[in-house]
């Protein structure tokens, strides 16, 4: 039988089926936020690392890591919330041993030394008290104008043999006058500040002079007898300030030998070191 020439043609739809959800609603903006925002503290960084000093940086680090001070009693104030301060040596504290007396105080600490360098422990306490009289030295920067200018000429780091505390002449304001070992107010000043923080241990201390190279054509050059005049200064400095003479373990003139820059005859090679020891070596 033919098929009727006026039948309807037959029309098939095919709808397509979407999977996943379409455009995954606003989970992307999220996460482009997320990403801008990680980008802006990226640079905001970088800006910072290029646009400050070490010494600055130094400072933002502190302020986000704040320290305890190093003391055997509480905090200083008045008032029932109060206590001694790290200085107080005649006053007990309501709470804990109190302060004690200094050679009391030398001996127990001495022993407790002894017994912190032995083992990975002792090792980690001996780094951590070091840390806490770096921390404590260059905290004092934010104190006043005067204490910033004096921290200029300080730079620190922590060694296998201690924390060794630089102190070094500016172009505009030398630790000695001349080339004579007769230190400079300045030089007094820095001393008075580090007898303050480093009397906050006991440890041991070795004092370290440093001098510049002299042109090779002087006859008598004078750089050994130079730095190891400038280390017998400081260390009188530093006990004159209050650092028990007990404590001195050494001084040294190391003359030119160990410059602090690529060029020996630069000023800053001139410089005075004062390493606070560690108990554990």
């Amino acid at each position: 039988m033919a098929a009727q020439g006026n039948a309807a043609p037959v029309i098939i739809k095919r709808k397509k089926v979407v999977q996943g959800g379409g455009h995954h609603g606003g989970a992307w903006k999220v996460a482009y936020a997320d990403f801008v925002t990680a980008m802006m503290a990226f640079f905001l960084l970088m800006w910072l690392l290029n646009a400050t000093t070490e010494k600055q940086r130094k400072g933002i680090s502190d302020y986000f890591s704040p320290t305890i001070p190093v003391s055997r009693v509480s905090g200083g104030g008045d008032g029932a919330f109060g206590g001694d301060s790290v200085f107080a040596e005649d006053t007990m504290a309501n709470t804990g041993t109190g302060a004690m007396d200094r050679k009391e105080a030398a001996a127990s600490s001495n022993a407790a030394g002894d017994d912190a360098g032995r083992g990975a422990a002792g090792e980690g306490r001996a780094q951590s008290e070091l840390e806490d009289v770096e921390k404590a030295l260059l905290a004092r920067g934010g104190e006043s104008n005067t204490m910033e200018r004096l921290l200029r000429h300080v730079v620190t780091k922590v060694t296998d043999e201690g924390l060794v505390i630089e102190i070094f002449d500016l172009p505009d304001a030398p630790l000695f006058k001349g080339e004579t070992a007769e230190a400079l107010p300045v030089t007094l000043a820095v001393a008075d500040l580090l007898a303050e923080v480093l009397n906050l241990t006991t440890n041991q201390i070795a004092v370290n002079g440093h001098v510049r190279a002299y042109p090779v054509t002087l006859i008598n050059n004078p750089v050994w007898d130079l730095s190891a005049d400038r280390a017998q200064s400081a260390r009188v400095m530093l006990e004159t300030a209050g650092i028990a003479p007990e404590r001195m373990q050494r001084i040294g003139g190391f003359a030119d030998r160990k410059p602090a820059t690529s060029d020996p005859a630069a000023l800053r090679n001139n410089r005075i070191e004062i390493i606070l020891l560690r108990r554990d070596r």
